[in-house]
């Protein structure tokens, strides 16, 4: 995949939903939208020619505990449905996201299918799975201190 084939691919994808005008990926390589609740983030990766995609899930205040980004592994590993992503953390920004790497250009339909795919779960991660997720991790004492 290349830069320019990345770009296009992003802009077939925002442009029904976001900005006729929007560029897709910006000079720095980013780009996203907020779409029915869920927020998509694209970025070039210039070093292995890929473009992650990457649906958030929550974002921390502070580093997450121990044990905390384990137990949302362990679910994707226990099957839950990821919409076809991974669980990644991003620490510059203490992120949580379900993320898909394309190092080759999909079928644009194809490539919509999956980012709808990615933001559904990523809200359905966000409702249902952060919560499952602490009540496995914190004891109950800890959720009613916040």
């Amino acid at each position: 995949m290349t830069r320019e084939g990345a770009k296009r691919l992003v802009q077939s994808f925002v442009r029904p939903h976001g900005s006729l005008q929007s560029e897709g990926l910006n000079e720095e390589g980013f780009g996203g939208l907020i779409m029915g609740g869920a927020q998509l983030y694209f970025e070039w990766h210039e070093d292995t020619q890929a473009l992650e995609c990457s649906a958030l899930v929550y974002k921390f205040h502070d580093p997450p505990k121990p044990g905390v980004l384990e137990t949302f592994q362990a679910e994707e590993k226990e099957g839950t449905d990821t919409g076809g992503g991974t669980v990644t953390y991003e620490t510059e920004n203490r992120g949580l996201y379900l993320s898909r790497t394309y190092t080759q250009v999909p079928d644009e339909r194809a490539f919509g299918k999956d980012m709808k795919k990615l933001m559904k779960a990523s809200l359905r991660w966000s409702d249902e799975v952060l919560d499952r997720v602490a009540s496995r991790v914190f004891h109950p004492e800890e959720l009613e201190q916040g």
